[in-house]
């Protein structure tokens, strides 16, 4: 047993994460309001070990915002403009077409597209993109939309929500994305973005899709006027959805970005927030296999931190990412492949390249060990799975 949980009052839950026993909300809540981080994390890495091993994932990926044209005025949001606005954009269905030409040519295996709900742009033009997309490469998979532009096309369309996954589906699409959950109580959810689809209108989107053999993500935006108990509140809708659809191939947990948007949060999420967050998603979700460390975000180094506290993946090399960026995030517009892989192994973990679906497609050799290799005479030793050479 783990030092920091065996002589703490969090040892009765690590023993029930080691038996494979559900842990309930209340031990969620004990856990988000502890202070002892390195039990916590300590708890998740368990969990982590064993749905994973030593592996960690990353995918090579192009963001495509198609607008920021967008009905809405979520108080949280930097990202959506008005038509009036002289910052808004949207691209035509032959400028994403170029976009990803532009990202195959780097060896992308997704796009993943989203946009704010655009006040004229027709059914059509969202069909159009996927069929034209699809026959750039039938091998690039296309993950696209969260749960609130699906209700917005279903609308647009005058359709049934499952007809409109169904034609989406039918013209490309393989996975929805999971942005758009925020915090799923309803009385957070009125504050920080007032207008938007309930919890139960974003889980039944990803619920028909499931159904339909779909699947998906999800998030939880955290960090702003939430209370702890919300948090657990949201991820046991999610860990309920999961019993019953078991659609969602992955959980990725959004520190919040304070700058430009209606929310008065005087302190964003700290990294010690984040990484018990982190923990504490990789613990209460049992029935999901993968959680990110969304790097964007958070940091690069930040999120190789959360890699010893139950993350398993980084998420991907995104290219060119808006949503977070108007919002205030401070990391780069990209990573590359190799800046992926050698923080994983700076980690410690086995570097693995990825698809949408967190299945694997390249397995890269694990960092060398203490015993692998001796450093030259007069050199000091740095190994690189040493987080403190970072």
């Amino acid at each position: 047993m783990n030092f920091f949980v065996q002589h703490n009052s969090l040892r009765d839950l690590y023993e029930k994460v080691a038996a494979g026993e559900r842990i309930s909300e209340d031990d969620a809540l004990r856990l988000f309001e502890s202070k002892d981080i390195n039990a916590v994390g300590a708890i998740a890495d368990l969990a982590r070990q064993r749905k994973v091993g030593n592996r960690a994932s990353y995918i090579i990926n192009r963001y495509v915002n198609y607008s920021n044209y967008c009905i809405l005025s979520c108080q949280f949001c930097s990202f959506a403009r008005k038509k009036r606005d002289a910052d808004g954009f949207e691209f035509s269905v032959e400028q994403i077409v170029q976009k990803a030409r532009e990202a195959l040519s780097i060896g992308i295996t997704e796009l993943h597209i989203v946009g704010g709900l655009h006040p004229s742009l027709p059914f059509s033009y969202y069909t159009d993109m996927l069929k034209a997309l699809r026959a750039l490469d039938a091998r690039l998979q296309l993950k696209c939309f969260t749960a609130i532009e699906i209700l917005h096309l279903a609308w647009l369309g005058k359709r049934s929500v499952e007809q409109t996954l169904r034609e989406l589906k039918d013209a490309g699409l393989d996975s929805l994305t999971g942005g758009g959950a925020e915090i799923f109580r309803k009385e957070v959810r009125s504050a920080i973005a007032k207008g938007k689809e309930s919890a139960e209108e974003y889980l039944d989107v990803h619920r028909i899709w499931h159904r339909l053999g779909g699947r998906s993500t999800c998030t939880m935006l955290f960090g702003h006027v939430e209370s702890l108990a919300d948090r657990v509140d949201h991820l046991r809708y999610l860990r309920n959805l999961q019993d019953e659809t078991k659609g969602y191939v992955g959980f990725v947990a959004l520190p919040y970005q304070p700058d430009n948007n209606d929310i008065p949060v005087k302190t964003p999420p700290t990294g010690f927030d984040t990484l018990r967050t982190i923990a504490i998603s990789r613990i209460y979700l049992d029935n999901f296999d993968h959680i990110t460390a969304y790097w964007v975000g958070m940091g690069m180094k930040l999120a190789q931190v959360a890699l010893s506290y139950g993350a398993d993946d980084l998420h991907g090399t995104i290219i060119e990412e808006h949503i977070f960026h108007m919002a205030g995030a401070q990391s780069p517009q990209l990573q590359t492949e190799a800046d992926m892989v050698k923080a994983i192994r700076e980690a410690g973990r086995t570097p693995v390249q990825r698809n949408t679906f967190y299945e694997p497609i390249k397995v890269w050799e694990p960092a060398p060990t203490a015993t692998d290799a001796e450093p030259p005479a007069g050199k000091s030793k740095m190994l690189e799975g040493n987080l403190a050479t970072a």
